[in-house]
């Protein structure tokens, strides 16, 4: 009856006490729109945190680039570094990112070791590929359905609601502005020297259908990685977390709670999994 335990957990958890902090780190969509459908199911294991660093019509990313300081992937990952050590203050934290988060996550746990638990990179960016960028185009011709179709390898997973937010933030041309600074200031920057580094058991997936991160260097990359796992989704692009959420949902909580994870959990794993609680 143990492996069961997670499931009455689940259903009756402890009402007082802090759950293991998890950050999620979003890529070039904002935060926290670009996890929605995750972080409610997160949240029933984890301290959940998403910080809107990149707010690309927000006054402190304007006042930035109006003091012509680069907006670039050390800026970022030292804001994520002062938003943990300063606003949650309970490491080790749990690390979920994507995309371009995925740079940012594997130069947080390369620099700050003894802060980070375990990471998952979905379709990390900066493995040492040359990243297509059509979402660079269509934003510059305004157009959303070229940035839908270099995402979503089936446009039946795309969320209405998705279209209709970056419609109406592509005509606003500060929010525009905010990011083509950001897509210019990262699109170059490689971490694929720093995946040796990261003693963190680290779970990287990727979609075989990704027109954006190249999935064989994605793979490649793994290997490199210390205590690395590798799981490649078929018929996937670059935001399994939205179009294979149940997976990626129950993947995740298996990766970051259990004793042993593996990128093949069996469904009784997947199912069963534990609410956390913060180290004391």
């Amino acid at each position: 009856m143990a492996p069961w335990n997670g499931l009455f957990e689940r259903l009756r958890s402890k009402a007082y006490g802090r759950r293991q902090p998890l950050i999620l780190i979003n890529g070039l969509a904002e935060q926290p729109e670009s996890w929605f459908r995750n972080r409610r199911f997160w949240m029933r294991y984890f301290d959940v945190h998403t910080p809107n660093i990149l707010a690309y019509d927000g006054p402190g990313l304007h006042r930035r680039m109006a003091e012509k300081k680069p907006v670039n992937v050390d800026y970022l990952v030292e804001q994520f570094h002062t938003y943990m050590d300063q606003f949650v203050q309970s490491p080790p934290y749990h690390l979920v990112a994507s995309s371009l988060g995925g740079k940012i996550a594997v130069e947080l746990a390369s620099r700050y070791p003894d802060l980070v638990g375990r990471v998952v990179l979905i379709c990390p960016s900066g493995m040492g590929d040359e990243e297509q960028l059509p979402v660079m185009a269509g934003v510059r011709r305004q157009d959303m359905q070229a940035v839908v179709r270099s995402v979503f390898h089936s446009p039946r997973f795309v969320d209405r609601d998705i279209v209709k937010f970056y419609k109406s933030q592509i005509n606003n041309r500060k929010w525009r502005a905010g990011l083509l600074r950001a897509i210019n200031g990262t699109k170059d920057y490689t971490v694929r020297e720093k995946m040796k580094t990261v003693q963190a058991p680290t779970l990287l997936i990727t979609g075989t259908e990704d027109k954006i991160c190249d999935p064989k260097t994605a793979e490649e990359a793994s290997r490199e990685l210390p205590n690395g796992h590798f799981l490649a989704i078929p018929g996937c692009g670059h935001a399994p977390q939205i179009e294979k959420h149940w997976l990626i949902n129950r993947l995740v909580v298996h990766f970051l709670t259990a004793e042993k994870p593996t990128a093949h959990p069996k469904w009784t794993q997947l199912l069963l999994a534990k609410p956390t609680r913060a180290p004391q």
